[in-house]
Parts: structure tokens; sequence; C-alpha cells
């Protein structure tokens, strides 16, 4: 499975900042939220993620590799997301070269495999979506795009980080009405188009790293959004092929190498008469 750049998942610690005023467009009829309501707008979508029970989306996710020459290439993904709360979340994914692979969590354990390979990662991570996904991300570094949408939580750290934010436009996404935000924070800026109605979803979002050289930007679409999906306790059991061996995930095993760099020696003398 290709990943993506750590700070594409980070959009769900972006919410609910004060906004700056900014600029509307009016299309049409359509009556234009002010542009306070901006950053409202996303919590009122995390809000409406975080309160269900299950779901099932696929991103078809595109990303800039800048060259050594400033040249931008752009690879792509897609990825499928099925989660059923409290602790159970699955990521199926293929690359645009054909790689596919999947990331599970039974409640019990993160388990991760590529679709031809020989051997699985696997570590046990007792608890609830909420728990397993920030651990995936930080600890495993398992750089699954857009997963902290679906942890469940909008808390107080999500109110910080946002300089500005504005209402752009209502736009209209294959004939759906959203609202199209425009936000900035110190390092990233980020788009997001999130229907309206009583589904709040994002549609669409697209994050600029203006840190990094060339500004290379992430994409993704959000599409085929199920609330009722096929959430069986097979869809998240993991049975490892035959000939299929288990290792430990690469992070833990070099966090374990430097802290054993780190740790004081045991001192001491030799035994012996005295």
């Amino acid at each position: 499975m290709r990943t993506l750049t750590g700070g594409a998942l980070m959009l769900l610690m972006l919410l609910g900042a004060p906004a700056t005023p900014g600029f509307a467009q009016t299309q049409g009829e359509v009556q234009q939220p002010a542009a306070s309501d901006a950053m409202a707008i996303i919590k009122r979508m995390a809000e409406f993620l975080a309160a269900a029970p299950a779901l099932r989306v696929t991103v078809r996710a595109g990303y800039d590799v800048v060259q050594e020459s400033g040249q931008k290439v752009e690879f792509g993904q897609l990825v499928t997301y099925t989660l059923r709360r409290p602790d159970r979340f699955r990521v199926d994914g293929q690359s645009s070269s054909g790689e596919k692979g999947f990331i599970l969590f039974d409640g019990n354990e993160i388990t991760a495999m590529g679709a031809d390979a020989k051997v699985y990662a696997a570590t046990s991570k007792p608890g609830a979506i909420q728990e397993a996904v920030p651990y995936m991300v930080s600890t495993l570094e398992l750089n699954v795009p857009l997963a902290l949408l679906f942890v469940g939580t909008v808390g107080p750290d999500m109110l910080e980080g946002v300089e500005s934010a504005y209402y752009v436009e209502t736009n209209f996404l294959m004939g759906l009405p959203c609202d199209h935000i425009a936000a900035r924070t110190e390092t990233v800026d980020f788009q997001l188009w999130i229907s309206q109605g009583d589904r709040p979803l994002p549609q669409r979002i697209v994050l600029t790293y203006k840190d990094e050289p060339g500004e290379p930007q992430f994409w993704g679409q959000f599409m085929d959004w199920s609330f009722n999906p096929d959430v069986s306790d097979s869809v998240f059991a993991f049975t490892p092929p035959s000939g299929v061996e288990r290792i430990r995930f690469l992070a833990e095993v070099e966090r374990e190498l430097e802290a054993s760099k780190t740790a004081p020696k045991a001192s001491g003398r030799k035994g012996g008469k005295r």
C-alpha cells in the first residue's frame, strides 16, 4: 500500500478555531452562510461522523511528489474505510501502481499486510477506535490518509491551529450542493467541500503543504458513503494465509533499539572475597 504524508491525516485536529472575516459569493438564489460560520460547518461535519455507529466510504486520492528538478509528479491511491464503533476499523488500499494492502483493528490487535506479502505485522492494542487510530499514526507510523476523520471525538484540542477560515461559496459537486470552506494553519492550507442539508459529509478535500519544497498538494474525493454497511465480525477478522510469517512493526523495533542506546548501563564490581 503506498502511504501518504502524515500531515494529510491531521485534518480533524484543525476543527473549531475561530474564523476570521472572509469572502463569500452568491450563486443563484442559494443563501450563503456568513464567513463566521465556516468552522461551525466543519465542526458539524465532524460531529455527524462521530455519531455514526457504522460507516463505509471510499476515497480516491492523489498527492504530489516533488522531484529533484522541482517538477511535481502526482501519484494516486484508492482507499476504503469500514468501521463499527466502538472497536472495529478496517482500511483497504490500492496505489496507482496496483499495489494492494489492508490494515485491521479488531478491538484487540492492529494488523497490516500487503496483498502479495509473505509476512504481516501485528501488535496488541486492546481498546476502542479513538485509541487505536492515533496509535497507528503516532506510534506505528502507519500513514493512513484521513484516518483521523473517523476517530469519533471532537475535543478541545481541535480548537487550536487554524489561523483563518473563509466561506468561499456554495459549490455543486456532481450536482450536490456543498459548502466550500478554505482555511489556513501555520504550515498547511486546506479546503473542504461539505454537503449541505441533514447529512453534512465531506465530499472533497485539498491540502497544500506550504513549508515543503514546491508546496505539494494532497487531494481526496469521497465516494459511496454508506451508513448501513456489512460490519459483521468477519469483516475485521484476520486469518494468516499458509506460509505467511508474523513480524513486528518496524517502528516498534526501531523505538526499542533507540531506547536501548540511551538507557543507562548497569554498573557494579566483580564479585569475590574481601
